[in-house]
């Protein structure tokens, strides 16, 4: 593939359309009401719904074998609307390189592919203005080895020269063995792959926690207050509902119970639960009473909107979004002079939650710390909780050695 400039590589040229309703015939001119009319006549098996991405060229035709791709893992494998969000842009950026450097779909080499995966090295994302992790890239790359894959067992392809190479890039992560191992770790049998190394989490301190908390507004600095306190995920987090906050007992007056245990819907559909306390719950009867009430009755007698199940919205009485929640996160993080994601405060969650579980090992707790955060982070894999544990090894190493660092130099002086 040929690599694109700067210039071009900020020009999108595939197209992203969101399947809308049908139009009615009085709606359309009057040579097309008849075919308006049979088309809302016919009856489809698998209907794609409202807002299904389809992917069209610069001269307007439709990729097919792209929408085949999306709605086999929408509508009949029922993947979330995460992960539909996911494939689209990665079949969305994959495309759109191709139609720039006037490559065909189905003609694609090796060099292509590694020409694309170099492109997002030397140039920044056209979206966010920073360079690509590996982690990206490495994704990228996996998730066009598995359309070829999936291509060819369709029919779409006869061949192509990227499925004998797709054995050689673990499209998934398995196990060998004992030991659960992650694709990073094989890099060398990879013809695709770029080194990858595991990133440990870097958890708030405590005097950030709440320097980021006082500096956001509401309704975010409570979402990030729920997410300190319980770990959950950001779409866990934008799910809840006012139901979950008050209970079904709310009718009953406030429970004078610590905590209360919430289910919630996790990652790949998943059933879990999290902890909330009774301050943090306390916190949210308070918003709900005065900011969700407010905010709700003022989009209701402005714009008629009617009200909404989702426990965190705007001052516009909508429901918060997953970016703007970020952007305002990223943003206090910013003005407090360091670096704050919603995953980062998830991650801090974890480091708080194992450090205090270890302190109570030490004790003589007969407990298994690992096992609960796994339980109340929803991780599927004790490796990943194993991450967190590191985490706190290495902090505790770090200040024991600057200590006796500072307490040696004392003595010497």
């Amino acid at each position: 593939m040929r690599s694109s400039s700067s210039s071009n590589a900020a020009l999108s040229v595939v197209e992203i359309i969101r399947k809308g309703v049908l139009p009615k015939p009085p709606e359309v001119p009057a040579a097309l009401r008849e075919a308006a009319s049979a088309a809302l006549r016919m009856t489809l098996r698998e209907p794609r719904p409202e807002g299904f991405p389809l992917l069209f060229s610069s001269d307007m035709r439709l990729l097919e074998p792209a929408v085949a791709f999306l709605h086999e893992h929408a509508i009949q494998r029922a993947c979330t609307p995460e992960t539909l969000r996911t494939y689209t842009e990665i079949l969305y950026d994959w495309f759109d390189s191709l139609e720039q450097s006037g490559i065909a779909w189905d003609a694609v080499d090796v060099s292509d592919l590694v020409a694309y995966r170099d492109r997002m090295l030397k140039q920044p994302s056209a979206h966010t203005g920073s360079a690509f992790s590996p982690r990206t890239i490495n994704h990228r790359v996996r998730g066009v080895l598995r359309f070829y894959v999936w291509a060819v067992r369709n029919g779409w392809l006869r061949s192509s020269v990227l499925t004998a190479h797709a054995a050689d890039f673990p499209l998934a992560r398995r196990a060998w063995g004992h030991h659960r191992r992650h694709y990073w770790q094989r890099v060398e049998r990879s013809a695709f792959v770029l080194r990858q190394f595991e990133n440990l989490p870097r958890p708030l301190t405590s005097d950030q926690a709440r320097e980021l908390l006082a500096t956001l507004q509401a309704p975010y600095d409570l979402m990030a207050r729920w997410q300190l306190y319980t770990g959950l995920r950001g779409d866990e987090l934008l799910r809840l509902s006012v139901q979950d906050a008050l209970g079904r007992d709310a009718r009953k007056g406030r429970s004078d119970a610590p905590y209360r245990s919430i289910d919630v819907v996790r990652k790949g559909r998943k059933p879990g639960y999290v902890i909330a306390s009774r301050s943090l719950l306390e916190e949210t009867a308070c918003y709900i009473a005065h900011e969700r009430t407010g905010w709700t009755r003022r989009a209701a007698r402005k714009r008629g909107r009617a009200q909404r199940a989702e426990l965190f919205v705007n001052r516009r009485g909508l429901p918060v979004r997953k970016n703007t929640y970020q952007h305002a996160v990223q943003r206090a993080g910013a003005a407090c002079g360091f670096r704050a994601t919603p995953h980062l405060l998830r991650a801090t969650f974890g480091c708080w939650m194992l450090a205090r579980l270890e302190r109570l090992v030490k004790q003589g707790e007969d407990i298994n710390p690992l096992l609960i955060v796994k339980i109340l982070m929803g991780h599927e894999h004790i490796d990943t909780t194993d991450r967190y544990l590191r985490a706190i090894a290495i902090d505790i190493h770090v200040l024991s050695h600057v200590l006796d660092t500072l307490l040696t130099e004392r003595a010497l002086t």
